[in-house]
């Protein structure tokens, strides 16, 4: 069954250029210069953030805490592609050509100037990168297991663009097209593995263990400035770095083959 429920109020949006309901639940899409980009309906609702103490490979920044996000939003079926990128930005920095490849080699900073000019183009299309906690909410699709698929034993080539191995790094890799595995249960493409994924965040070492409701995150210092969040793994990361509750952080100018986008469009 589609988990549709809590539908948004308002569906379509004056934007879409298609929309529809399937076995994953509601979609709709925005076509710009002749590239199309979807987005899923992600429903409100409760989960644990993190990771258990007896997970393998958990690293102790991963405190495991309920969260509740009280509102659904949207978030893109894939990560941003190098054809929709060079279609807003004329330009394309990715390391791994292809059109349908995602773009790669773009700081958090990057992802902010592509955001605006979106947004320009587009004035009713609020696109934004997603907060940390509804990235994970949507990674795991309602499971608690390392990987949306299970744990460790179930992770292959298969299922996963990473290095092929739990802990080590493999440099001989490269991107696959997006739509290259099989989607979540909620109908989204590589949240294991393939980029990174930049979330809007600023990075806190410690989300403490207490039950918390919408959190959008903390500024720390220099909010223009700190550290930003990224998660998803990659196909340069072993398997350890690809699991649902991996975070990790860099500098809002950091750029490297391994560090994409995927758009939200908030509530």
């Amino acid at each position: 069954m589609p988990h549709n429920h809590l539908s948004p109020s308002v569906f379509p949006y004056t934007w879409a250029s298609d929309w529809g309901q399937d076995q994953y639940g509601l979609w709709q899409a925005f076509t710009y210069r002749n590239v199309r980009h979807a987005f899923r309906w992600i429903p409100p609702g409760t989960f644990m953030m993190g990771s258990p103490e007896d997970e393998e490979g958990r690293y102790n920044r991963e405190d495991l805490h309920q969260v509740t996000l009280t509102k659904g939003f949207w978030l893109g079926e894939t990560t941003v592609t190098q054809a929709l990128w060079q279609a807003v930005l004329q330009e394309n920095p990715s390391h791994f050509q292809g059109s349908e490849h995602p773009v790669e080699r773009v700081s958090w900073d990057d992802c902010q100037r592509f955001i605006g000019v979106l947004r320009n183009m587009h004035p009713e299309l609020q696109v934004r990168l997603p907060w940390e906690a509804e990235w994970e909410y949507a990674c795991r699709a309602g499971t608690k297991t390392p990987f949306y698929f299970g744990g460790k034993a179930d992770l292959s080539k298969e299922n996963v663009n990473y290095s092929g191995d739990w802990d080590k790094w493999g440099y001989e890799g490269e991107t696959n097209p997006v739509k290259s595995y099989l989607p979540n249960p909620w109908g989204l493409y590589e949240m294991h593995g393939n980029v990174l994924e930049w979330c809007q965040d600023v990075w806190q070492g410690s989300l403490g263990k207490q039950t918390v409701t919408d959190p959008q995150g903390q500024a720390g210092g220099d909010p223009k400035r700190a550290k930003r969040m990224f998660r998803g793994g990659s196909w340069l990361y072993g398997g350890r770095l690809c699991r649902s509750s991996f975070r990790f952080r860099r500098e809002p100018d950091f750029r490297y083959y391994n560090l994409g986008l995927r758009l939200s469009l908030g509530h």
